[in-house]
């Protein structure tokens, strides 16, 4: 982004080397390097001509949670965007909540769209600062034995709550998701998740490459198996494609009026009628 990349553009060259054929772990290899030196992109943008980028490779360590108070009319709303389920997500997490509720929103957007995943044990932890009772996830390893991990009682708030996914929110997102739709806690909204439904361990090699295993699959609470399918959303949005590169497009407009997603959800939560049958529609049942 510093660069000046863009979501929806095409990489064609990498240091004059054609990404033709090339899969995605080769073309990041050759996109990698030290600190402090230069890679150049021949880039093709949808609508302009092709161009070249120079870019100086960096470290980069991303802010796990990213909050904020917005004032929507008369409505005070909790913003949350969860990026992935890094070590020190859970902290971030809880502090941005116990901020936001001190003072007293009307109600929370989380936003796990394009959140990749990271580690089960933080969607765990996550899950339980919004859940204060029922089953998050359970398990099963390639012997059959089934694992179930609960709430503790430990839910830092309890006000209404829309979570914003799209079919880039996998793996430890789609647990949490599921978590919080099949316990009625909060509408989840926008378009079906990934559906990656596996627990990986990963092991470090002598050489300082990682081996990745998968050691179990898990299930929502209701026992539902997403993988290959994903987390339906309570409320669908249909959104085009040109319309959802027209908003990554634009970065500082996620989480204003002119993102889709966020306006339907604060409108949701204004319409508590509309509300409360989608998260308690099981306890009606």
């Amino acid at each position: 982004m510093k660069g000046g990349l863009l979501p929806g553009d095409q990489i064609k060259e990498i240091d004059g080397k054609s990404t033709s054929g090339l899969s995605v772990s080769a073309a990041a290899k050759l996109i990698r390097g030290d600190v402090g030196t230069k890679v150049v992109l021949r880039v093709i943008r949808p609508g302009d001509r092709e161009f070249d980028v120079t870019l100086t490779r960096a470290r980069i360590e991303l802010q796990a949670v990213r909050y904020d108070l917005k004032r929507e009319g008369d409505q005070r709303i909790g913003y949350i965007r969860l990026q992935e389920f890094s070590a020190h997500a859970g902290e971030q997490m809880e502090r941005a909540i116990e901020e936001l509720d001190n003072q007293n929103p009307d109600g929370y957007v989380l936003d796990l769209r394009g959140n990749p995943g990271g580690l089960l044990r933080i969607s765990i932890d996550i899950a339980r600062m919004w859940m204060d009772k029922g089953a998050i996830v359970s398990t099963v390893d390639r012997d059959g034995d089934r694992q179930e991990l609960r709430a503790n009682r430990s839910a830092l708030t309890d006000k209404p709550t829309v979570v914003l996914v799209d079919g880039d929110s996998a793996s430890a997102s789609e647990i949490l998701a599921g978590a919080l739709k099949d316990n009625g806690r909060a509408v989840i909204m926008g378009d079906q998740t990934f559906g990656k439904a596996l627990v990986q361990s990963v092991h470090s090699l002598s050489d300082g490459s990682g081996l990745a295993v998968t050691i179990a699959h898990y299930y929502t609470p209701k026992g539902t198996d997403i993988s290959k399918k994903g987390v339906t959303p309570d409320v669908v949005l249909n959104l085009t494609d040109s319309q959802k590169r027209r908003l990554y497009r634009k970065p500082e407009a996620i989480a204003t009026k002119s993102d889709p997603y966020y306006a339907q959800a604060v409108n949701l939560l204004k319409n508590k009628e509309l509300l409360r049958p989608l998260v308690l529609r099981e306890e009606e049942n």
